[in-house]
């Protein structure tokens, strides 16, 4: 059965979202679909979710799942949008629970606030665990390490991995974010490499300058050629250069903004009696010292 995938890029954060069917069949998924959100006015917006939308109407497409492989750091899920209009059900890997009980304490919500216990996703997925999208299974492979949640899907040939790995010239993602972990990750990737599929389609791709953004990958290049888990690879080769790579990365743009909204399956905070939402931001102030040191405070 021939599996179809259309891509869709979100240039601001060099994001892929997937239309997934099967040839000849109306029942389709989403995967990782994106909410247009600009910080500095603090407006969010539905024009690329209502770009997949559209494309799946034209297509005579039915949106019957919406997968997320993780809750995002970089930017916002348009997930609860996708789902009022379609009917879709959401899900998202078992692990988001431990993702949410890390943010609910890092930004101080109380039960009235959230409650991290999965229940704003309408399936959580174990490892191992297939869904029908149709004539479709999808089955779900835990690939943690990037965070605690991750989870990758196989659908025919092709495998989805969300933040695992980018394009063979980017390398992996970074492992530094509560409950990453960098021997993991190297495990979930040697994972994917053995499974039967020849296509891998990326969440995210950095691409040089002058050079094409890649949605997929063949594994075999990946395996070849991937600057930071090519075979050959160790273990404690691959953790030694993430971590002193992930010592020196900046904290996401978009960081509180997509987790806040992310782990709440793409819901905005409700309204307060002002009938504003609003988002929290941590805040803590670093005293410099006469000789220019700083300690946090």
């Amino acid at each position: 059965m021939q599996v179809n995938v259309i891509p869709f890029r979100h240039e601001d954060t060099a994001t892929w979202t997937y239309l997934v069917h099967a040839s000849g069949d109306a029942a389709a998924a989403v995967i990782d679909p994106v909410l247009d959100y600009d910080a500095a006015s603090g407006e969010a917006s539905t024009g690329s979710a209502a770009r997949v939308l559209a494309a799946a109407e034209a297509a005579g497409l039915r949106i019957d799942w919406i997968l997320e492989t993780h809750a995002h750091a970089d930017h916002l899920s348009a997930a609860a949008w996708l789902r009022e209009r379609t009917g879709a059900r959401v899900a998202i890997g078992a692990g988001i629970v431990q993702v949410q009980h890390t943010f609910k304490d890092r930004l101080h919500l109380d039960d009235q606030d959230f409650v991290a216990d999965g229940r704003q996703f309408d399936h959580l997925l174990n490892d191992g665990e297939e869904l029908q999208v149709g004539a479709l299974t999808v089955l779900a492979v835990a690939t943690p390490g990037h965070t605690a949640d991750s989870m990758s899907y196989v659908v025919g040939d092709a495998v989805f991995v969300g933040d695992t790995l980018f394009s063979p010239a980017s390398g992996s993602a970074r492992c530094d974010f509560p409950g990453g972990d960098a021997h993991a990750l190297y495990r979930s990737v040697h994972r994917l490499y053995e499974l039967p599929v020849t296509r891998m389609f990326l969440c995210h791709d950095y691409p040089a300058a002058g050079t094409a953004p890649r949605a997929e990958v063949p594994v075999s290049e990946q395996r070849a050629q991937n600057i930071h888990l090519r075979d050959g690879v160790s273990e404690a080769e691959f953790v030694a250069m993430r971590t002193t790579r992930d010592a020196g990365l900046a904290v996401p743009r978009l960081l509180w903004p997509s987790l806040q909204v992310n782990i709440r399956a793409g819901h905005l905070p409700e309204a307060e009696s002002n009938g504003g939402r609003y988002l929290r931001l941590p805040v803590r102030l670093r005293e410099a010292s006469a000789d220019g040191a700083q300690s946090g405070g």
